[in-house]
């Protein structure tokens, strides 16, 4: 196949790099007492949870492969590892946008990808490295187009497949129907602050990310400098502001955390210019589930019972709580 050049966004980006510790895991650190521990029970429980929110892929027969879900990626993507592993042939360079860079990566073809009951072929997929996304490989929005994507933050899990095999409607108080962008569902009636603002649900991004028009908008005053690390290994360098609400169609996030960039992602959706905010998983583990589905082109929240939810960490960074209105 001939060189090819291919915009591959995604946002994606390393929990290690991004974890910012909250005031309460500070104080606990500090108050912790010096006591042996069992470092490879820690080490197991953390690998068991992170498998929990991976599905299980197999590529031409062979796996199963652990997968990361990104519904802020563009495209499927594999570690290097993998690639051997498999002996996969290059068929070309594409440019891969993450949150904080634009790097050039080799492409594979991959052929006889099946999750879900479902098989992708002629997927041209960007290689990265595995310490920088932290699986065998990412599903982006090439392969779940038709699909719902549910995460249930009770039990730590998620889910790729049809919306009635995934219980339909039921039990989401919140149901948000969005507009399609580059293949991404985007909620265009948010508010945060009174400044309306697109907010992608990112499930492939650690914390919420904020562009500079939306800062400008908000007039928001800088709290603290943040350093997190995206898919190309690149650090991205911003400030953190606290926004007071976050309104989507009648619920409220209260006390915001926001970090706010420059961030090339948002250029590359063409959100760089009016107020645009990521949504990432630490702030959507105030609910209890929610679902992406792509097909009918909605965003679903199931939101915990009791109108005031009190979050387990936080009372100044990260958002203290629920408001069902």
């Amino acid at each position: 196949m001939a060189l090819t050049q291919m915009l591959a966004a995604t946002l994606a980006m390393t929990a290690s790099a991004s974890e910012i510790p909250t005031p309460q895991e500070v104080e606990q650190q500090a108050e912790a007492p010096e006591v042996s521990e069992n470092v490879s029970d820690i080490v197991e429980g953390e690998r068991d949870a992170y498998k929990r929110m991976t599905v299980p892929v197999t590529i031409g027969g062979h796996g199963p492969f652990d997968f990361m879900i990104d519904t802020g990626a563009q495209t499927t993507v594999i570690t290097e590892g993998l690639r051997e592993k498999l002996g996969l042939e290059l068929v070309g360079t594409a440019t891969l946008v993450g949150i904080a860079s634009k790097v050039p990566v080799e492409l594979v073809e991959v052929d006889g990808l099946e999750f879900a009951s479902r098989t992708f072929n002629n997927l041209e997929a960007p290689i990265l490295k595995a310490h920088n996304i932290g699986a065998d490989g990412i599903l982006g929005l090439d392969s779940l187009q038709d699909l719902r994507v549910m995460i249930d933050f009770r039990t730590d899990t998620i889910a790729v497949d049809d919306a009635k095999a995934l219980g339909g409607n039921r039990g989401y108080e919140i149901i948000v129907r969005a507009a399609r962008r580059k293949g991404r569902l985007i909620i265009t009636q948010a508010k945060i602050d009174g400044v309306s603002t697109s907010v992608i649900v990112d499930t492939g991004a650690q914390n919420s990310i904020g562009n500079l028009a939306l800062r400008r908008k908000m007039r928001a005053r800088n709290q603290n400098d943040f350093v997190t690390t995206d898919v190309n290994g690149i650090d991205l360098v911003g400030n953190l502001a606290v926004a007071k609400k976050l309104d989507i169609q009648g619920m409220a996030l209260e006390n915001l955390s926001i970090a706010f960039a420059d961030a090339p992602a948002f250029e590359a959706l063409g959100l760089d210019k009016r107020p645009a905010l990521i949504l990432g998983m630490r702030d959507l583990r105030l609910f209890d589930r929610i679902a992406i589905d792509f097909e009918s082109r909605r965003i679903l929240f199931d939101v915990p019972s009791g109108t005031d939810f009190q979050r387990l960490y936080n009372r100044k960074f990260f958002p203290s709580r629920i408001n069902d209105n």
